[in-house]
This record gives C-alpha cells, structure tokens and sequence, in this order.
C-alpha cells in the first residue's frame, strides 16, 4: 500500500489520463495543465478512461518517482468531473486506492488551534 507523509500534498487531476504517459510527459502535464509544480515532492494523481489504472507522480530529492497500480478487477471511483485539479490528504488518496469514492466518504475534518490555553 502507498502512504504519504502527512505533510505532503496530494493533487489529484479528474477525468481521464492518456496512460501512455510517463514520467516526462505527466510532470509536463502538472506543469502546464495543472499549473503546479512537479519539483515540489507533493503526489500528482492520474487514471485512465476505464477507471483501472492509477499512476502518482512525485519528485524525490534527486529524481522523479512513478507509482503504478493495476486493477485485474473493479474500477477506481475516480473523480469524473470537469473542475481543475483536485486537493486531496493522503488517507484520501488511500481511499480512492482502496475502491471508495471521495463523494461518499469524508473523515473527520482537520483541526488546527494556536495553543492549547
């Protein structure tokens, strides 16, 4: 399973990716289509049009990484709709490679509080 560290953004690109694309042409998709930094080390997200492969695009201190999964079964409940780039957490992500949908399912949202007094 893929876990992200907590502090890593996960951006996640909805509808369809060509999947023919590697490493080069996905980090000049974040770049140009999603208006985002690939160098960042954040994860960029992408699946195909039959909802069964993943890959996620990040930057690891000194080289790209290109994470895949392929489902033999079943279908990811990847966002399908029209808007810019999706900002997801990492137990988000988790989930959507798990099989559930993000419309569907919402954890506990974060809290942030200057000091405990």
């Amino acid at each position: 399973m893929f876990f992200p560290a907590s502090s890593v953004r996960v951006y996640i690109a909805p509808g369809p990716t060509d999947m023919r694309k590697s490493i080069n042409g996905l980090s000049i998709l974040v770049a140009e289509e999603l208006e985002l930094d690939p160098l960042s080390g954040h994860l960029f997200g992408f699946c195909n049009r039959k909802r069964d492969m993943v890959k996620v695009l990040y930057w690891d201190s000194n080289g790209f990484c290109l994470w895949h999964k392929r489902l033999e079964k079943d279908r990811f409940s990847w966002p399908q709709t029209e808007a810019e780039v999706l900002a997801i957490r990492g137990r988000e992500l988790a989930w959507l490679l798990d099989g559930l949908s993000l419309d569907r399912c919402r954890g506990h949202e974060e809290l942030r509080y200057e000091s405990v007094v």
